[in-house]
């Protein structure tokens, strides 16, 4: 086995040779790791790294597996990369910016707890942009992160060091966070997987568990993969008022689609979609109808002030934040702060309101009877994959003729706002630039599983990052 194809493993396989001790978590954790510093200068997607730690921890694995009596837990020794908004007690976690950089977590999220608990062994942080709040990665903090598809081009974010080193084989897993695309945004610009679940299926803490638009959530490389960590991180939490009771686990064996009913929208009447995602979503649709479902597009008229006010929810919500950041630590916060600063004072509260009002509405009217009649919808879910990695929020490109901006191609705050909804990012296929492309497949309320089964059909008719052919070129 090459070490291009230790970097690529799915954490199945990897427990799977690990078991048959054709594999060690030492030799696994130095693949990965040589990656990630392979890579350091040209993609960046490492924050914080605990490298000595985390051998110590693979020497261990190894000791269980290679014992009879071991008892090696679920996934013992497999690398996990964990964003840098996420906290992990005595680690710091700054949040892609200078204010934080001496900032130590007092408690680990429960998510990331859980992880742990079943025996993933964290060995680095992934950057992220200043406060998790752009459409790519940068900051002063940790530099500029890139797509390692093609390094001009962002890897989306604001979890776009997770993607990234998902996608060049810097890690076996990864964690996201997501409050208007932010975990499956990133995944598509990467060409990986990310799943935001209902919210509260997931728990968090503290303000974070009242902050609907929020999710954490896994990135990996595999429909599967992504199904063993969401079935890990989720679950009731005492210190999670908002978390649901009722736990979901997705089973290893889904069953097929044949029969289900599917509703897909291009563009959701609002956005502008460049002919190669357009192309790509459509024979992504032609592969779920192969596995026997009955595919149908639905026309939107409905949705492009409702997507506006969702961005415009959050941001209100960002400003007093912002500005006391931009106030107090003017001299230490990225370039872009400012300009962050600036969007989110553009909006109100009577935006606020009217964003709840307008989502009742869209709901009642629009998205629940939809749902009604199928078992999921299907978007894009970047419109324009072809971001420079190093933009702004106000810089603009040009799609379809028309001047737009990065939040303007991530098709993806309605599902922030409609939360409670299960959406699974995953790669459709590639531009004729070199860049990957991907679709979002949105469920009921709450039915985790009917999307897993979905993305299953479609990676089993459509596999992505299976061979060294699907895989970035890095030139390393």
């Amino acid at each position: 086995m090459t070490d291009d194809d230790l970097c690529y493993l799915t954490a199945s396989e990897a427990v799977g040779l690990f078991k048959a001790r054709k594999l060690s978590p030492v030799e696994l954790l130095d693949a990965v790791i040589a990656r990630g510093e392979a890579i350091r200068e040209t993609i960046n997607p490492f924050a914080d790294t605990y490298y000595d730690e985390a051998r110590q921890r693979a020497r261990k694995a190894e000791d269980k597996y290679a014992k009879t009596d071991g008892r090696p837990r679920r996934l013992e020794g497999v690398p996990l990369a964990v964003k840098d908004t996420s906290e992990i007690r005595g680690k710091r976690a700054t949040k892609g910016s200078m204010i934080y950089k001496d900032a130590i977590a007092e408690r680990t999220d429960p998510d990331i707890e859980r992880l742990m608990r079943a025996g993933l062994n964290i060995f680095t942080r992934t950057t992220c942009p200043e406060f998790g709040w752009l459409y790519t990665t940068q900051s002063r903090l940790w530099g500029i992160t890139r797509n390692p598809w093609r390094p001009d081009a962002s890897p989306g974010g604001s979890s776009g060091g997770s993607a990234a080193a998902l996608a060049a084989g810097a890690t076996i897993l990864a964690t996201g966070g997501d409050s208007t695309g932010s975990i499956r945004q990133p995944a598509s610009q990467c060409g990986v997987v990310g799943y935001q679940a209902p919210f509260g299926r997931i728990p968090m803490l503290g303000e974070a568990s009242f902050s609907s638009y929020l999710h954490h959530g896994p990135m990996t490389r595999s429909v599967a993969d992504a199904a063993l960590m969401a079935n890990i991180m989720s679950g009731p939490h005492p210190l999670d008022h908002n978390s649901l009771h009722r736990k979901v686990t997705i089973p290893a064996d889904l069953k097929g689609i044949e029969g289900m009913k599917i509703a897909y929208s291009i563009d959701l009447g609002h956005y502008e979609v460049v002919d190669d995602v357009r192309r790509a979503t459509l024979e992504a649709l032609d592969a779920l109808r192969e596995a026997g479902a009955e595919v149908t597009e639905i026309p939107v008229n409905w949705a492009s002030e409702v997507i506006r006010l969702g961005h415009g929810s959050q941001e209100f919500l960002f400003a007093p934040g912002i500005s006391e950041a931009v106030r107090d630590h003017g001299d230490i916060v990225s370039d872009y702060v400012p300009q962050l600063e600036e969007t989110a004072l553009s909006f109100n509260a009577d935006d606020y309101r009217r964003s709840l009002s307008l989502a009742a509405q869209v709901w009642d009217q629009h998205l629940g009877p939809m749902f009604r009649d199928h078992e999921v919808f299907i978007t894009p879910t970047v419109s324009c994959p072809d971001i420079p990695a190093g933009g702004w929020q106000k810089d603009t490109i040009t799609v379809n003729g028309k001047t737009l901006t990065d939040t303007d191609t991530a098709m993806t705050v309605l599902w922030n706002m409609f939360g409670r909804c299960p959406v699974l990012a995953v790669p459709s296929g590639m531009t004729g630039t070199g860049l990957p492309t991907g679709l979002q497949v949105v469920g009921r309320v709450e039915d985790d599983v009917t999307v897993f089964r979905v993305a299953a059909a479609l990676e089993q008719r459509r596999p992505w990052l299976d061979r060294p052919e699907r895989r970035p070129n890095l030139a390393l």
